[in-house]
């Protein structure tokens, strides 16, 4: 993408998805391929997904720094749901690339409304800030680890998405450890199944690298942003969380009508 008009609408798709990050933690990924296509101007679907995960992957990894330095990753956890995440992402990055293009779009519309809906629903559960995969609970942990991280793996590389939407809660829902480590967590899973998406797209030539570095500028800015309103909303997580549920909702029916139609 070298066309000087569209640097205002990437360094802009970057800010918001920067934006979204830092204000709730997670869930700017599955708004990038749809800025890509729609606000940007990328005419295939299949390149907006590799240059979106390229994208991801490259967010992903700064926040893990900062919250590998905070203590919240539960690293053995962390390296299991990864290994699982990243062959599923392999497997699903290929049939991802297998499918139509505007068939694949439609598929990515229906996930988000599933996606928005269950942020709706709130999160619950007993939390368990002690647990830890050791021999003695890896019976108990390691069932649950592996086909969850196997199948978050496999939606992500089929949709070309970080899946921090997916993984936190499927983090949570199989080891109950808290949000902030579940977060925390989730980044190590987020960088390894964007960079095996990214990586099965870049070999077909399906990354534009000029549009990823536009976008990782307009993510730093609008991740700082992004931080700095979180913290003066942090009474209201709960709505934020809500309204942003809603809006990924109503992009998804809006992506879906435009795939089928």
């Amino acid at each position: 993408m070298a066309v000087p008009a569209l640097i205002p609408a990437a360094l802009g798709a970057g800010a918001l998805i920067g934006l979204v990050l830092g204000l709730v933690g997670g869930g700017g990924s599955i708004l990038a391929v749809p800025l890509l296509v729609y606000a940007v101007g990328v005419k295939s679907p299949h390149a907006a997904i590799g240059t979106a995960a390229v994208a991801v992957t490259l967010n992903a990894a700064a926040g893990l720094a900062g919250h590998a330095r905070a203590g919240t990753v539960k690293w053995p956890c962390a390296v299991v749901f990864a290994l699982a995440g990243a062959f599923g992402a392999a497997l699903g990055a290929e049939a991802g690339k297998a499918m139509d293009g505007q068939r694949l779009l439609a598929l990515f519309g229906l996930l988000m409304i599933a996606v928005g809906a269950t942020m709706l629903r709130g999160r619950r559960g007993e939390e368990r800030p002690d647990v830890r995969l050791r021999p003695e609970t890896a019976r108990r942990l390691l069932p649950r680890l592996i086909p969850i991280g196997l199948g978050v793996g496999l939606l992500a590389g089929f949709f070309g998405i970080g899946g921090g939407f997916l993984i936190v809660p499927g983090l949570m829902l199989a080891t109950a450890m808290p949000l902030r480590n579940a977060v925390g967590t989730s980044l190590v899973t987020v960088t390894a199944l964007g960079l095996t998406t990214a990586t099965s797209y870049a070999l077909s030539g399906l990354v534009d690298w000029p549009l990823v570095a536009m976008l990782a500028a307009g993510g730093i800015a609008g991740a700082a942003a992004g931080i700095v309103l979180g913290k003066r909303l942090a009474g209201r997580r709960r709505v934020m969380e809500a309204g942003f549920a809603v809006l990924v909702i109503v992009v998804g029916a809006h992506v879906t009508w435009r795939g089928f139609a």
